[in-house]
């Protein structure tokens, strides 16, 4: 089966745009040609600072024959209905279509259209061109001449040359005919831009695979980042170090070079005064270089690893040297940024946040410290924390943005605290909390176990989450420029992972009346609603039955007014229980034939109030039913009302498995009833209470969750 070898040689792509690039690129010539009735075998992109480059294996050198039967109006149709069908089936006159009689819609028109299959080589030279013109970069630019025109390729950086070829693996593929702003495609391209300029003719994937390899060039990221990462690991393990790993980094740095060539560097050992975080940082951000530390410890050595794009005559040594020069003169800059800051105390830049504006409707970030310390003594009791030291703590969170070395590096936001205040000697529990109250800032992002920590960091998230509310700035579809819905999902796994019992609506509705002027009830509920969202986002993520975490979680959030006796739904510890509870009882037969009868039930009572245009929520006469002379009837009410109120004590204790058992008791009697009672019966008043004891199952399972929710 033939391939398809596509490579777009351009100035420069930079490093974060390269993987999306690339995968954007194969996504798009793959639809086009799916979309087409192209199949193929398989697909794989590829990216350098310089190339994109696609393989599709397997396609078929010419497309399928098409033969499509397209309905048309009735015979005697009005013309305008005729037209169209004539137009939309490409035919010059009904002498071109067939009738065809059905024996219910009597005679109708049906063209036959028939298309013979493409060459996949026109296919492709149709559908590239317009997929490079309208690529997707996040930036780009024109260049040339040609910019001046109307319409001109924009590009992330100047489009130098595009191979493209198609063919099988045991003849000379053709070159794919088309040309973009003047670029003809072909089977040319360039190796390594100084090591192997020359120009390289290709054909195939294979041989274009091995000719860049002998030009310079790796075309594969991952091969690319595996020789850095070894390369530098035996490197390292030569001198006696370890590499300080980096995952984001070393993305970055492949996507950098071509030809990586591994390098050594050292440091004056005296800059190891300088806190490891701040070293590192400063050799990342500024030179793109890993750190290393001695073996076996955590303590940073004085060296660090480069990545090189040249095979340097004298072995590297002048780049070396070069990249030597300017870490050290980056890291005397962290070791003043560094001296200068220990000689000012945390609380003496408290003043310095109130310069700085948080948000223009939400004050400064020294107000903000403000509402977070109250806050934070406040929660300090719901979870086991000491309150002044809970204070203590939000109070100097924020100092350390105002420090030299956060200014430099705000990513050193939080560690930098900690440092900062372990050196003035406060508690430690106060030190960790400055850094950690920001955690997590992702999903992978461990949460704060210590007591302070959670304090500080959930008054931190609820500030943000009330105070946006209140200015009615809520994330939108696909936009959260405030990153709400982050801090809403840090808020859920702080809870749950340290299994803490909190009341969220009244800490937010607190917040809300003291600090903002908003209705805070309904800020409240607004955003108790969407932290519950996030919840089910986060346990549906962790493999939770998206169904059954509906099941729970929509009980008692219709409206702010359910709060009262509801508040088992809005304690998102217990919800989670409840969640578990409910999965692992539905695994039962009892569970499984208990919701098999609740779904008949429920769809029974669908089907008659609908067309009785009523519900029937009344409790059932159970005078009535004793006289109705049918024992599984009765059985059902008996135990209807035993169920409900064992269930319903049970969930008032927490008992989420006890409730399960007590609903598991309404197995037999529902299955009986079924078996022999008729629901619909003649009798009008009869009828009424059959339905209304079909309503006292569903009122006995909502007391544990919605199973109208629930599938199957």
């Amino acid at each position: 089966m033939p391939d398809l070898l596509l490579e777009l040689r351009s100035e420069e792509i930079p490093a974060r745009m390269q993987r999306r690039a690339a995968e954007d690129l194969k996504t798009l010539v793959t639809d086009a040609l799916v979309e087409r009735g192209f199949l193929y075998e398989g697909a794989k992109a590829f990216s350098t600072p310089r190339r994109l480059a696609l393989h599709v294996a397997g396609l078929p050198p010419r497309g399928k024959d098409v033969r499509e039967e397209r309905k048309g109006p009735r015979v005697g149709a009005p013309d305008g209905a005729i037209q169209g069908f004539l137009k939309s089936a490409g035919l010059a006159s009904l002498d071109q279509a067939t009738i065809v009689t059905d024996p219910k819609k009597g005679e109708f028109y049906v063209a036959v259209i028939e298309r013979a299959g493409r060459d996949t080589l026109d296919v492709l030279a149709e559908i590239l061109p317009a997929i490079i013109k309208s690529f997707p970069w996040p930036k780009s630019m024109r260049w040339g001449a040609a910019s001046a025109q109307p319409g001109s390729l924009r590009w992330v950086r100047p489009l130098q040359s595009i191979v493209a070829t198609f063919g099988p693996e045991t003849e000379t593929p053709d070159t794919v005919p088309f040309s973009v702003d003047g670029i003809v495609a072909g089977t040319t391209t360039y190796g390594h831009r100084f090591l192997a300029p020359e120009a390289i003719e290709v054909r195939r994937f294979d041989d274009y695979v091995q000719a860049l390899e002998r030009a310079r060039v790796v075309l594969d990221p991952d091969r690319r980042k595996d020789i850095i990462l070894h390369d530098a690991r035996d490197l390292a393990f030569a001198r006696g170090l370890e590499l300080v790993e980096d995952e984001g980094l070393l993305d970055e740095v492949a996507g950098l070079v071509e030809w990586p060539v591994v390098l050594l560097g050292t440091f004056d050992p005296g800059f190891l005064d300088i806190p490891a975080e701040a070293i590192r940082a400063t050799i990342r951000a500024n030179q793109k270089c890993f750190v290393l530390r001695e073996s076996g410890t955590d303590t940073l050595a004085p060296a660090f690893i480069l990545v090189s794009n040249l095979i340097a005559s004298d072995g590297g040594i002048a780049i070396t040297g070069g990249n030597e020069r300017v870490v050290r003169a980056r890291l005397s800059d962290a070791k003043f940024f560094w001296e200068t800051d220990k000689g000012i105390r945390l609380e003496d830049r408290l003043p310095k946040l109130d310069s700085i504006v948080f948000h223009e409707k939400l004050g400064t970030q020294g107000e903000r410290v403000q509402r977070i310390a109250s806050l934070a003594r406040e929660i300090a009791p719901l979870v086991g924390a000491d309150p002044d030291l809970a204070e203590r703590a939000a109070r100097l969170a924020k100092t350390d943005l105002v420090t030299e070395m956060v200014g430099e590096f705000p990513e050193l936001q939080g560690s930098m605290g900690r440092k900062y205040a372990t050196l003035q000697g406060e508690h430690a529990s106060v030190a960790a909390a400055i850094e950690e109250h920001y955690k997590p800032v992702g999903p992978s992002d461990r949460v704060p176990t210590d007591a302070i920590s959670i304090a500080v960091a959930l008054a931190d998230k609820i500030d943000i989450l009330v105070g946006f509310w209140a200015i009615d700035e809520k994330p939108t579809g696909s936009k959260d420029p405030y990153a709400l819905r982050r801090a809403a999902l840090g808020l859920v796994r702080i809870i749950l992972e340290n299994e803490l019992r909190l009341q969220l609506e009244f800490i937010f509705r607190s917040h809300a009346e003291r600090y903002f002027d908003c209705d805070a009830s309904d800020l409240a509920f607004s955003l108790l609603r969407f932290i519950q969202e996030r919840t089910k986002v986060q346990l549906r993520d962790n493999g939770r039955r998206h169904d059954l975490v509906d099941a729970v979680f929509d009980m008692g959030m219709t409206s702010p007014a359910l709060v009262a006796g509801m508040a088992n739904v809005r304690d998102l510890l217990m919800v989670v229980r409840r969640v578990e509870a409910l999965g692992k009882f539905l695994e039962t037969d009892d569970g499984k034939n208990l919701l098999a009868g609740y779904k008949r039930a429920a769809n029974i009572l669908r089907i008659e109030e609908k067309k009785d245009g009523r519900r029937y929520e009344a409790e059932p006469d159970r005078v009535a039913i004793a006289a109705s002379g049918e024992p599984e009837e009765q059985a059902l009410s008996e135990a209807l009302v035993a169920a409900r109120e064992a269930a319903s004590a049970a969930v008032a204790a927490e008992d989420f498995a006890g409730a399960m058992r007590a609903l598991s008791t309404l197995r037999a009697p529902v299955d009986a009833f079924f078996e022999t009672v008729t629901v619909n019966a003649e009798d009008p008043a009869l009828r009424e209470n059959r339905l209304a004891l079909l309503n006292a199952l569903r009122a006995a399972t909502r007391e544990v969750a919605d199973f109208s929710k629930i599938e199957g």
